[in-house]
Parts: C-alpha cells; sequence; structure tokens
C-alpha cells in the first residue's frame, strides 16, 4: 500500500534513528473517519503522550520492566521495555480539532474526521427543456 500516496507518511528526522522501539501502526478508513490504531498492550494510559503539531502525529510512551520477574535470567525475551515513538504525517484532509483518543485492552485508538470542505459532495443537477426547468433526482 502507497501511504505516501495517500497523504499518510512517516516524518524523516535528521540522524535518521528511532528513539526506543516503534510501537506498530494500523491506518483504517471508516465512513467519513480515519482511525489510527496502535498496538502496545501492558502499557499504562498514563505513560502515553499523543501530539499533533504540523500535522504530524506523535505517539510517545514508557513501559517498565516487570520487577516480580527479577529472579532468574531470560532464555528468550521478546517484549520490549523502556521508551517507545512513533510518528506518522497525516492529510491535510482531516480535521485534528476534533480527533477522539480511546484506548483499550492494549490498543491506541485515534479517530479522525474529514474535514466537511475536502469531504466528496454529490451536486444537484437541474435539466432545462426549453423555457421549463425540471429539477433532477435528488437520490
Amino acid at each position: 500500500m502507497d501511504h505516501a500516496r495517500r497523504g499518510f507518511s512517516q516524518p524523516t528526522s535528521g540522524s535518521g534513528e528511532m528513539e526506543g522501539w516503534a510501537i506498530p501502526l494500523d491506518v483504517v478508513k471508516g465512513g467519513d473517519n480515519i482511525l489510527v490504531q496502535a498496538s502496545m498492550p501492558g502499557v499504562n494510559p498514563s505513560d502515553l503522550s499523543v501530539t499533533i503539531e504540523n500535522d504530524v502525529l506523535t505517539i510517545r510512551g514508557q513501559t517498565s520492566v516487570d520487577s516480580e520477574r527479577q529472579e532468574g535470567s531470560y532464555l528468550m525475551r521478546e517484549r520490549h521495555t523502556g521508551s517507545f515513538h512513533r510518528s506518522l504525517r497525516l492529510p491535510d484532509t482531516l480535521d485534528v480539532d476534533k480527533a477522539d483518543t480511546r484506548y483499550d485492552h492494549g490498543v491506541l485508538t485515534i479517530s479522525f474526521p474529514k474535514l466537511e470542505a475536502k469531504q466528496a459532495r454529490q451536486l444537484h443537477i437541474t435539466v432545462g427543456e426549453g423555457n421549463q426547468v425540471v429539477e433532477g433526482d435528488k437520490s
């Protein structure tokens, strides 16, 4: 899928390095809304920060090491701990002032409605017959 063509892209930084580890994102179109869903199981919502600046959505957070599991040494470790950061450039067709953010069962969902001025509109067609004007079907 070509995200840049749809208006979504990864912003570039001067260093080209990510801070901490990156969380996986899904971007879904649902009616007149765009949903950004970020998976982060086990993250406390109070450890999250979501900002939008210059059309860039940034999600930052922190996870801590489970202190109860400090005994012994890991044979395999795949769960990330520490800080994470993910940024996504948003298209200018979204109303970022009306964004709705929800965190449920380890998934952060941010819903953006499309700007009214950018939504597709059905135009009314008026048909002229001689001197008489007949309106087209409104459905």
